[in-house]
Formats: C-alpha cells, sequence, structure tokens
C-alpha cells in the first residue's frame, strides 16, 4: 500500500484511531494523509472534551457567519497539526475539508487514489444507528477501496 487515509472526528476515541493507523503503516513507508471533515459547525460549540493529543481550541468558538466558519477550519487544521505532531512524523499530510463525512471521505479518498481507508466506528446503539445513520457505514457500503475500522466503542 502507497497511501493510506485516516479519518479522524473530534472525539476522545480519535487518538487510538491515529495511534493505531500509523502504527500500522509507520513501518511499511505509506503515504498517511489525515483527514478531518467539517459537516456540522454546530457541533464543535457543543462539544466539551478534554485535549484531544494536545488540543482543546474548539471551546468557545461563536458561529456566527462566515468566521465561525473559518475558525472552525483554522482549528480543525490545528487539530490536525496536534496529532501530526503526536504521531511525531512530519512528512503526514493533513487535510480540512467539508460537507457530509461519508461522502467527504469516499470523495477524498477517489481523489487522492488511496489504497486503504481507516476510520474508527463508534458502534452506537442500534435505534441511533436507525435515527441519525453512520458515517463507518455509509462509508463501507459506498466505497470500493479496502477498508479498516478501529473499534472504539467503551465497554
Amino acid at each position: 500500500m502507497k497511501k493510506v487515509l485516516i479519518a479522524l472526528d473530534y472525539d476522545p476515541t480519535a487518538q487510538k484511531v491515529a495511534e493505531t493507523g500509523f502504527s500500522l503503516c509507520e513501518g511499511m513507508g505509506d503515504e498517511i494523509i489525515l483527514l478531518h471533515v467539517i459537516e456540522n459547525p454546530g457541533y464543535y460549540a457543543s462539544t466539551i472534551y478534554d485535549p484531544i493529543m494536545g488540543f482543546g481550541g474548539y471551546m468557545n468558538i461563536d458561529l456566527m457567519g462566515t468566521e465561525g466558519v473559518e475558525r472552525i477550519k483554522s482549528g480543525s487544521a490545528e487539530f490536525l497539526q496536534k496529532v501530526k505532531e503526536h504521531l511525531g512524523h512530519s512528512k503526514i499530510e493533513t487535510l480540512v475539508k467539508e460537507g457530509a463525512a461519508g461522502d467527504t471521505i469516499l470523495s477524498t479518498a477517489e481523489s487522492l487514489k488511496a489504497d486503504l481507508i481507516i476510520m474508527g466506528s463508534h458502534s452506537r446503539r442500534w435505534l441511533e444507528r436507525i435515527l441519525l445513520g453512520s458515517i463507518a457505514e455509509h462509508v463501507l457500503h459506498h466505497t470500493h477501496i479496502p477498508l479498516l475500522f478501529i473499534p472504539t466503542r467503551k465497554l
């Protein structure tokens, strides 16, 4: 495999996904791209987590107007940079995209000609999956690119 896309959301489980995905690819000389998709700007204003891999920069974002969205994009880029620093590999690329998360992961992987997509699966309860849908399931059912899920549910 030459090119690996690791899709990360802003969730404490992102650390496990990033570390596991990176450790699987690190020794093979792969090109690694970290992707964060901004789907719902309101998510960033309501997300209250402890810092993830040294990043806690989404707190208190004012979402009014284009300035708020630009701050989310900037914060997302900073988040991915912190992940890159945490992994300790300077050649990792980072991308921030906007859109429906599942479709954006798929289109990005295709445009980059990725050989593998790595992402986490939160494994939510069945009712939540029916009502909210599942990004992981969407990607699974619509890709022709090999896909590796890192299970992130809490036991």
